[in-house]
């Protein structure tokens, strides 16, 4: 018998034959390829040959992985397969070679991005009543049909203030709420126009050249007009009825609360009634104008349009994503401004500068700063040769610095709207699959059932029979000795498993 035949072991991997040394798989240990014995369950005795129903094309890199030592990543195969893989076959993925590591790790940056769509809601289709009941927290009752009234109109109101696209109602309720906030924001910038404020006059008594007093008119503020007050009354009704409506009918109250776009819908509609009593009570104070001053929180109430909006979602997304590009774009320029600052400054003052526009180190901090970002007001201009030459460096700085962190903004913003548009094309309802036990052959009668013995390797007559009689005179071992009884072979193997 050749010596070299017996060190061999084949492998069946989803129908692919493979053939290796038996030293070869050694050279892993703790692996379930290591501790191959003819003991196990999907070992063919006739066919002499270990049979694993698993992913043929990555079995070829990880066979590879025993007889190399390297691992290496197959671009034709998804990375959570590869990964599920390389956990059947008891070997760590920690182990893929540097000039694959970073398409191999892809997937799990594409696994973030999903999980934060999934956290940002982006779906526009309607719910089902199962998830929506799941998602107050009433799927028990849901399913035992015991809901009462408040549980069954509590989700309706829900889905029709917070679900713009979950109905035709829904989708004329936030209509109404987008127009209510953008006559809020019109109305708060067209009341500053000095065409839309009315004059406070007052009678003030003077003194003539004659030495006696006259009456006269002067003009000591100006006011919005008073239409404006009234749009932004019933406005701020809408605002406080949709805001309430929401919080009773709210899944989790704390978490709506602490909702960021919930807090500042909060504290937009406050300030409008802070504002109303602060005009009644405040209004004869000296600085009684620098109270208006709060009223501009109110136009932080763009943000509620982020609701209404996926587009707005990812683009903040893309900033919380980018924060770190964004905080070493701010550090670089914060740095080159304090430099080129105090390099202008003490650049103008070499030679005789009458017209020196940098009396001093901050007003050269405002200079950087607009040069660096290419804005360039030109109220302040180096008048020396040497101070051009700081204000090219300058220039060329910002440029080079603002560029460098802009691309990866741009491609997390392209990533996150790519997947989202997948994400929309994907559909809803995808096709179960049922998991598959494996085939057992019919018990021998007094024999006790075999533990993980699957019909075609444990019994004869089954489909692994039909198979080794197609296949038995292209067998190896044929051409090795005389044949053997195929019913003797299979009871020996009943007995060891026993």
């Amino acid at each position: 018998m050749n010596l070299d035949a017996e060190n061999r072991v084949v492998l069946n991997v989803g129908g692919i034959r493979h053939e290796t040394y038996k030293a070869t798989l050694k050279k892993i240990p703790a692996t379930r390829l290591s501790r191959l014995t003819e003991a196990l369950a999907n070992y063919d005795p006739i066919l002499n040959e270990y049979f694993f129903d698993r992913h043929p094309g990555v079995f070829g890199q990880i066979l590879n992985y025993y007889r190399t030592g390297k691992l290496h990543y197959p671009t034709d195969v998804c990375g959570p397969l590869f990964e599920e893989e390389l956990e059947f076959w008891g070997l760590d993925s920690n182990q893929v070679e540097p000039c694959c590591w970073m398409t191999y790790t892809s997937h799990r940056d594409t696994q973030e991005t999903l999980a934060v769509l999934d956290r940002l809601d982006l779906d526009t289709d309607k719910p089902s009543d199962e998830e929506i009941a799941r998602k107050f927290g009433m799927e028990e009752d849901y399913m035992t049909g015991n809901l009462s009234w408040w549980q069954k109109l509590k989700p309706k109101i829900w889905s029709l203030f917070d679900e713009p696209y979950s109905s035709s109602t829904a989708k004329a309720i936030g209509i109404m709420s987008v127009f209510f906030i953008c006559v809020s924001i019109l109305s708060f910038c067209l009341k500053t126009h000095p065409d839309m404020r009315v004059p406070v006059i007052k009678n003030i008594t003077v003194k003539t050249s004659r030495n006696t007093t006259a009456w006269t008119l002067h003009k000591v503020a100006t006011n919005p007009h008073e239409a404006f007050f009234y749009v932004e009354c019933v406005c701020n009704a809408w605002f406080t009825f949709e805001i309430c409506v929401r919080f009773v009918a709210s899944p989790k109250k704390l978490d709506f609360i602490c909702a960021p776009v919930n807090i500042i819908d909060f504290i937009s509609t406050l300030s409008f009634y802070l504002d109303l009593v602060l005009q009644k009570f405040a209004s004869h104070l000296e600085n009684a104008d620098i109270l208006e001053f709060f009223s501009i929180i109110r136009i932080m109430r763009l943000f509620k349009l982020t609701r209404h909006s996926p587009g707005l979602k990812i683009l903040i997304q893309t900033f919380r994503a980018s924060a770190k590009e964004l905080t070493l774009l701010v550090f670089f320029l914060v740095l080159g401004i304090v430099v080129f600052a105090s390099l202008v400054y003490y650049a103008e003052r070499i030679q005789s500068n009458p017209k020196n526009d940098f009396n001093s180190i901050p007003l050269g901090l405002w200079w950087a700063l607009v040069t660096m970002t290419t804005v360039g007001y030109g109220d302040m201009s180096p008048k020396t040769y040497i101070g051009m030459f700081v204000g090219a460096l300058c220039a060329l700085a910002g440029v080079l610095t603002i560029a460098l962190p802009v691309p990866v903004i741009v491609s997390n913003f392209a990533m996150y709207y790519s997947h989202t548009q997948a994400r929309a094309k994907l559909p809803k309802r995808r096709r179960r699959v049922l998991p598959v036990e494996q085939p057992r052959g019919p018990r021998v009668p007094g024999a006790p059932p075999v533990p993980g013995a699957v019909g075609s390797a444990a019994q004869p007559g089954g489909p692994q029979s039909r198979r080794v009689n197609a296949m038995k005179g292209n067998h190896p071992k044929d051409l090795m000795g005389p044949k053997m009884d195929l019913s003797k072979i299979v009871k020996e193997k009943q007995i060891n498993l026993i």
